[in-house]
């Protein structure tokens, strides 16, 4: 049965009004009403909608019966002629906590006959008509032709109960023994067939639903062989039909674009299986978003993964971060400029720009499932459809038929086949509901089937092959996307090489991310044409150790410039099992395409929205570089203070096992057992314990003579298990002194007081807690210290203005600050200082140990908890923030990122006399001698 076109339509609807006009009688004639009502769509009504529909377990135990339901899509409340329709309304509502989530519908039709009410309650409107007028409002029942309008959240259940029900699916038909590739191609062509039966592909709506429901045997024993007949039927011209093909396979239209061209082998249903195909098509699929059900369709595959639905996949919110400033806020601009005044040759500047529209393309080289491909191409045939719209007014007819963007814009690698195949039935999916909205809007079916063009979407690791096989760089405009992450210590062999070689940074390769190599790949790919660049990144890639290993590659081999960029933010959605992952998005340009004005997004909270700044240029830390003599600096690493600070020191690494760190009770245990050596233990420390106010304990025998030992077994036994854990180890130099049990790899124990500042510390800190701890204490590996640090050290290490630069330059352990010797401290940027302005810091710095020292009986997480720290010590904090602001400008800093930038020129100012060979500067007060520390 082919699809009726609206001019039809609206003709019968006109014949309709005409033979009802005299209906009133509720009970009488409702069914026959809406029988005829479906007729006018070309629909049977007994195919999609039941009569007297029973609703139970409503409250206090009350039941009832809708009019007229048809699940997930339309409830009718139906009244007698010149009866008012607010209680029917208040009726229909009832009903709705006796239904399933599944089955509340979106529309809501309340009629007397001559009079029509239809609520939209996903997009909250509502219309209202006479039966009179029927005919010209037949586009608001699109739905029922599966065109309607469609809202998609990235936290609409929908899309999850979708991928499950799939799931399910997936899981059976695994353990039955049908795998690997007939599987995943089995599941893509189930949900395109799912889709078209639910949004107007298939017509009439549920043709395959009736296929599988009422055509195959209830032991599902025959599923296969029907899907296998139907995949077929799909993939033939209707003109090369056999005469005598089943009259429920002949209603299918042929598809074509390759979807169902590959004969898989046929799939042995059972009647579990048939139920769960058969759940799958009751389901309202018009519902499900293409760009989220993707990555959520994708997940089937992992069980573990399923557990945390929602985990892998990236809302369009962010998404549109990164495509917004790359190409969509100008083409919006543009077409906006367009369709303002003063413009001559309206309609021929408009096509021009449907054109270039249609000229554009796209490339994602790590796509997935295809997200940013998809949300890409959407916002593309919504700037199609407004030119269309322009171009229509004043016309004798509609320019629908003029549609010139497709899916053949897109290309995209892909690693796995899986996901790859998802990405292509998505891309469909989004034409078809582009169509949809286009019929909508003009009133006339606008459809592509057969599918004629195809997205390029390779099956292929992107990292070996030469993305202009895919795409010649000379025809790209764009390239973009969200490549893996995977950190240096992460990656396997092959990725690790695959880094290295792609950086060309020597044997070590550095230690980059993985998501580099992709960053790379574009800027060389980018050589050959002049393609846009813009990547979602973990934000490593803008600090520490890493920038000074990238960004010279970008800038100099590649010749880029960042044209945008995102400051952190939390990447992903609150979707279940979500967790944040703390990203940036930069957008990149050849050199001689870089816009003028760079543009920044700042996030005072990097769950919220960013503030939007405009610059000349931008560093690659994420902040103004416009004053900097060269906008390209890195901070690199430094094996010694640049600064004339004195030099801070790693504590004791010992390399043992943990067989010489005991907790409280073990050491008290051990000591109960062997006296002897209570002596030798000594606190050990690192920045959680001085932080948390906990306390560890650590075997220290480097004073312990043979006999001493000897006279200890117990002890022994411990050396000799720290032996054979060093002997075990794959590290030569953890080796080297298994024979020397006693001695730490790295041994530093102090004899006087020092500073202590924590290697890792929480990101929601406003201050790194910093502290004075004396002998005893052994600092271990985790913690930096600094004997006899002088209070205006402390004070210029606990600023606001240093944490600053741990915050820009430093690196991160997960989303916490990493205080890294060699980028942090030894590259810290010092104010000029006089003896009086350190004597003036000394007293701050005081007065705010003596704001801690009022709270005894509270540790250092507690006191700097950004929620409980104590009046008292945020303002000594503040006091001394503004005297060290000052100390680097009279003038007061607006913000953090006004730091960053100062700091930064501070920063190439102290590096141009090393660069020209020049000793640094050290001043006497910084000559002291770290003596007593080994």
């Amino acid at each position: 049965m082919s699809r009726l076109s609206w001019n039809q339509i609206r003709a019968n609807a006109a014949r309709f009004a005409e033979d009802w006009k005299e209906a009133h009688y509720e009970r009488g004639e409702t069914q026959s009403f809406y029988n005829d009502f479906f007729q006018v769509f070309g629909v049977r009504r007994r195919k999609v909608a039941t009569f007297e529909h029973p609703v139970k377990n409503l409250p206090e135990g009350r039941r009832g019966y809708l009019d007229m339901f048809w699940k997930g899509v339309l409830l009718v409340e139906q009244k007698s002629a010149g009866r008012k329709l607010v209680p029917a309304k208040t009726q229909a509502f009832d009903y709705f906590p006796g239904l399933k989530d599944a089955e509340l519908p979106r529309y809501l039709l309340l009629s007397d006959f001559q009079t029509f009410e239809l609520y939209d309650l996903e997009l909250g409107t509502e219309v209202r008509f006479q039966l009179s007028e029927l005919s010209a409002n037949v586009e608001h029942f699109g739905f029922i032709l599966g065109i309607e309008k469609r809202v998609f959240r990235d936290q609409d259940p929908a899309n999850i109960e979708a991928s499950e029900l799939m799931g399910h699916l997936h899981d059976a038909l695994k353990a039955s023994g049908y795998l690997g590739h007939d599987l995943e191609r089995l599941l893509v062509r189930l949900l395109f067939c799912l889709f078209a039966d639910d949004t107007g592909i298939f017509e009439p709506r549920d043709i395959f639903t009736d296929l599988i429901e009422q055509r195959t045997s209830e032991d599902g024993a025959d599923v296969g062989q029907w899907l296998a007949v139907l995949f077929d039927v799909l993939n033939q011209p209707e003109e090369e039909r056999q005469t005598n093909l089943d009259e429920d396979l002949k209603a299918f239209p042929f598809i074509n674009g390759d979807l169902f061209s590959e004969r898989l082998r046929v799939p042995a249903f059972t009647e579990v299986m048939r139920r769960q195909l058969g759940a799958a098509c009751r389901f309202n699929w018009s519902k499900i978003s293409p760009a989220i059900f993707g990555a959520l369709f994708q997940s089937v595959l992992d069980e573990k993964e399923r557990r945390k639905q929602g985990a892998h996949y990236t809302t369009e919110k962010n998404i549109l971060k990164v495509i917004e400033p790359l190409f969509l806020d100008e083409l919006r601009a543009e077409l906006s400029r367009l369709k303002g005044p003063g413009i001559k040759n309206r309609r021929a500047a408009l096509l021009t720009f449907q054109n270039k529209l249609a000229g554009l393309k796209f490339f994602d080289p790590a796509c997935g499932c295809g997200n940013f491909l998809i949300i890409a191409y959407r916002e593309l045939r919504d700037l199609e459809l407004q030119v269309l719209i322009e171009l229509t007014r004043g016309a004798d007819e509609n320019q629908m038929w003029l549609v010139q963007t497709n899916v053949d814009q897109f290309y995209g690698i892909e690693i796995g086949e899986f996901p790859a195949r998802i990405a292509e039935v998505a891309m469909w999916m989004t034409d078809h509901i582009a169509n949809n909205k286009i019929s909508l809007h003009f009133g006339e079916v606008f459809l592509r089937i057969p599918l004629k063009t195809s997205p390029r979407i390779n099956h292929a690791d992107a990292l070996e092959m030469d993305w202009n096989e895919v795409l010649p760089a000379k025809e790209c405009n764009y390239v973009f996307g969200n490549p893996p992450f995977i950190g240096a210590k992460y990656q396997s062999e092959l990725q690790r090489g695959q880094v290295r070689r792609i950086a060309g940074l020597g044997k070590s390769g550095g230690t980059l991310d993985y998501v580099t190599a992709w960053f790379i790949k574009a800027g060389e790919y980018a050589r050959g044409g002049n393609p846009r660049i813009g990547f979602v990144a973990t934000n490593s890639i803008t600090q520490g150790e890493q920038v000074a290993q990238l960004w010279p590659l970008l800038f100099n081999r590649c010749g880029l410039e960042i044209a945008y960029g995102h400051r952190t933010f939390a990447w992903g959605s609150d979707a279940r099992g979500m967790a944040h992952v703390h990203v940036v998005v930069l957008g990149l340009s050849r050199r001689e395409d870089e816009p003028k004005v760079k543009r920044l997004f700042t996030y005072p909270d990097i769950k919220g929205d960013p503030v939007e700044t405009s610059h000349a240029k931008l560093s690659p830390y994420l902040i103004d570089a416009g004053n900097l003599g060269d906008p390209h600096i890195v901070v690199r690493e430094e094996a010694r203070p640049i600064n004339g600070m004195p030099k801070l020191i790693t504590g004791t690494q010992p390399i043992d096992g943990g067989f010489l760190i005991f907790t409280p009770e073990e050491r008290q245990a051990f000591v109960a057992i062997e006296p002897s050596s209570e002596r030798f233990f000594r606190p050990y420390v690192g920045a959680r314990e001085f932080i948390q106010g906990t306390i560890r304990f650590i075997l220290a025998l480097q004073d312990a003579s043979p006999a001493e030992l000897r006279k200890m077994p117990k002890v022994l036994e411990r050396l000799e298990k720290v032996k054979q854990s060093r002997l075990e180890s794959i590290r030569s130099q953890t080796s080297a002194i298994a024979n020397s049990p006693t001695q730490f790899f790295i041994t530093v124990i102090p004899n006087r007081p020092f500073l202590a500042v924590p290697e890792v510390s929480s990101e929601r800190r406003d201050y790194t807690p910093l502290a004075y701890l004396e002998p005893p204490m052994i600092p271990n590996n985790k913690t930096r210290i600094l004997p006899d640090a002088s209070p205006w050290i402390f004070a210029l290490l606990t600023s606001r203005m240093h944490m600053t630069w741990l915050r820009t330059i430093g690196g991160r352990l997960e989303s916490r600050f990493q205080y890294s010797l060699g980028i942090v401290y030894n590259t810290f940027p010092l104010p000029d200082i006089t003896d009086a302005q350190k004597s003036q810091l000394d007293i701050l710095a005081q007065k705010v140990l003596d704001a801690r020292a009022r709270f005894p009986d509270s540790t250092l997480a507690d006191l700097y908890d950004p929620t409980a720290m104590p009046p008292a010590l945020r303002k000594a904090h503040q006091t001394l923030d503004i005297a060290v602001d000052k100390l680097y400008d009279p003038k007061p800093f607006t913000d953090d990122r006004h730091r960053a930038e100062h700091l930064l020129g501070r920063y190439e100012a102290m590096l141009s006399p090393l660069l020209a060979g020049a000793e640094p500067l050290r001043k006497k007060t910084f000559k002291k001698q770290l003596g007593g520390m080994s």
